[in-house]
């Protein structure tokens, strides 16, 4: 039988908490939290997610700073901006919205970012963090996952978890995170041969692959824990949900996507406390 990981109550009791933690810090200061949302062009999926990134960011009791480049923006002119936005005592997290149109240098920018404001864990100081378990700040989706499969009692110690996408900001950082957690982990893409045979394998698969209904539901072996980070045209996953037959398993919507969020809000209002106790 398969069973839903919905992530919208575990990223309503984040955000609760770090609306209290941002109430304190107003409350000591006189001034929010600041997150600074920065995106370049008109791409209808990230124009909405942006904008309700800032709409959850107003009802959490922060400050939302939008800054939206035109589409033939260059990568300096973008690296000058995040740098400026980095230098500003107001700003404590800055948001790049991936991806960027293609003539930008998206790695640029991304390293353009303050360390202490990388508040969705894009930047390489923010990936070694991670990786030695050492970071101020993790790759939200990510950490998102995390959270939501303590959430659900999953034991992630022990397992085989199949992350199937190597991004920088999704795919590689949710393998640390596990490998952290003690999970013996593979990581699996384009290239990977005899992918439905190494998933089958899986313990718990973590789909961020990017591509719709990608992952079959013959892949996936009974009672796995199947996580599925993607996002399509048509609020469709990465994984054929109706095929999959007996697992726990996120929806889509409603699964991944609230608690991607609710960190960012986190980790932003955590940033401006530690610079005030800096």
């Amino acid at each position: 039988m398969t069973n839903l990981m919905r992530g919208t109550e575990l990223a309503r009791d984040i955000v609760l908490r770090a609306s209290e933690k941002a109430a304190g810090y107003t409350e000591r200061t006189g001034r929010k939290p600041c997150l600074a949302t920065v995106i370049v062009g008109d791409d209808p999926a990230s124009v909405t997610y942006v904008r309700m990134k800032q709409n959850r960011s107003h009802k959490a009791g922060l400050e939302s700073r939008h800054v939206a480049l035109p589409e033939e923006t260059t990568t300096g002119e973008l690296v000058a901006k995040i740098r400026e936005l980095s230098d500003d005592p107001e700003v404590h997290g800055i948001l790049l919205q991936h991806p960027v149109p293609r003539h930008i240098d998206e790695r640029a920018a991304f390293e353009a970012i303050a360390p202490h404001k990388d508040v969705d864990g894009v930047t390489m100081h923010s990936f070694a963090g991670m990786s030695f378990g050492h970071s101020e700040f993790v790759s939200c989706t990510p950490g998102g996952i995390i959270r939501l499969l303590d959430a659900y009692d999953v034991e992630i110690t022990g397992k085989h978890a199949v992350v199937i996408g190597r991004s920088p900001i999704l795919g590689k950082p949710a393998a640390m995170l596990l490998l952290a957690r003690d999970a013996t982990v593979t990581i699996c893409h384009s290239k990977t041969a005899g992918l439905p045979e190494i998933v089958r394998t899986a313990d718990i698969v973590v789909a961020a692959v990017g591509k719709p209904k990608f992952v079959q539901g013959d892949w996936i072996k009974p009672g796995a824990v199947v996580v599925d980070a993607g996002y399509n045209e048509g609020n469709v996953g990465d994984v054929d949900f109706d095929a999959v037959t007996d697992a726990l398993i996120t929806p889509v919507p409603g699964g991944v996507g609230p608690t991607t969020i609710a960190v960012l809000l986190e980790q932003t209002v955590d940033a401006a406390w530690r610079e005030l106790d800096a």
